[in-house]
């Protein structure tokens, strides 16, 4: 239940950084962010997305793939896991996509979103 606290919240902030910011805010803010390495016990990867995802659920509005990743990102990290958002792009039909990868491993999405779409950077 925390978890889903934690991850409600990190979406809060990750909105506000992308209402009154602009993408710079939220690529320092991921690149300011570290991994704990003090963490004994982590919770699971998929246990913290899960959280993420009924966060998103439960949010105020429609979540963003940019908010959500970012969020998922950093709240990996803060429980002790070496999280990277990555931010891909396909030219036909043209749009963009973020989604989240521990170990190089995709933990957010699909796992075939890396065939879809272009590694534009990496957070």
């Amino acid at each position: 239940m925390l978890q889903i606290i934690e991850s409600w919240f990190l979406l809060l902030y990750f909105d506000y950084l992308m209402h009154f910011h602009d993408f710079r805010a939220i690529q320092s803010r991921l690149s300011a962010s570290q991994s704990r390495t003090d963490v004994q016990n982590p919770l699971r990867v998929e246990t913290l997305c899960h959280a993420m995802d009924l966060a998103s659920v439960f949010y105020i509005k429609r979540v963003l793939c940019l908010q959500r990743s970012a969020a998922t990102a950093i709240l990996l990290r803060r429980h002790g896991w070496m999280a990277e958002m990555v931010i891909g792009a396909q030219v036909l039909p043209l749009q963009s996509h973020a989604w989240v990868e521990v170990e190089g491993r995709v933990v957010n999405d699909k796992p075939y979103v890396t065939d879809i779409y272009r590694v534009l950077d990496r957070c």
